[in-house]
């Protein structure tokens, strides 16, 4: 928190914290952002498909890009008045960076973009260490990605996904698949308990803000 006295008005401006799984850059919105845009780097996107890809406001979204943009991190070009962007993949700190946002932020990116064709998924989350850290929660840098289905979507499907993840990632990922009555149904079930108890990141399905 950051105060001003202007005579006898206090002005308080609240800072927020630094993201805690990777505290070298300003906010989660920024790095989300990021890292959206550095591991999606054929596609090209407008500020409100980027602002709908990661929950950011159309503002912000405005603003990161516009840093981005000057820094050399983004190409852009106008189709009528659309504003679209992609990553600046000539650029040398492309590479270095995209593996950094693979390795801290791109479970939420890359997972969410496999699981989109994945048929027969009602809803899906990241859970476990993976999880509490995106929620500010501090502990040392998770190992692995814990992901929860629930649904009917083919369990050599969801293989598929877990390795394509992990091999974008640099990580094991783990997908468990639940069928949508035994999850909703298991109430007093430990795994849903301990799993429910902490931070979830939503991949499909629900609020995806």
């Amino acid at each position: 928190m950051v105060s001003f006295r202007i005579a006898d008005v206090v002005l308080v401006f609240m800072k927020e914290p630094s993201p805690v799984l990777l505290p070298l850059l300003r906010s989660r919105a920024q790095v989300d952002m990021i890292a959206w845009i550095m591991l999606h780097p054929d596609q090209e996107s407008s500020l409100v498909e980027i602002g709908r890809a990661v929950g950011v406001p159309g503002p912000t979204v405005t603003r990161e890009v516009n840093r981005l943009a000057e820094a050399g991190l983004v190409r852009q070009v106008r189709r009528g008045n659309q504003r679209l962007v992609r990553a600046e993949t000539e650029n040398v700190v492309f590479g270095p960076l995209a593996a950094l946002m693979a390795v801290t932020f791109g479970p939420v990116s890359v997972l969410r973009g496999l699981m989109a064709d994945v048929a027969g998924v009602r809803e899906a989350w990241i859970y476990g260490s993976w999880a509490a850290r995106y929620a500010q929660q501090p502990d040392p840098v998770p190992g692995d990605i814990d992901v929860l289905v629930v649904g009917t979507a083919d369990p050599d499907v969801l293989d598929e996904v877990a390795a394509a993840a992990g091999k974008r990632l640099g990580r094991e990922v783990n997908v468990r698949r639940v069928r949508p009555a035994a999850w909703h149904k298991a109430e007093a079930d430990p795994f849903k308990s301990t799993v429910t108890s902490r931070p979830m990141v939503p991949l499909a399905g629900g609020d995806l803000a």
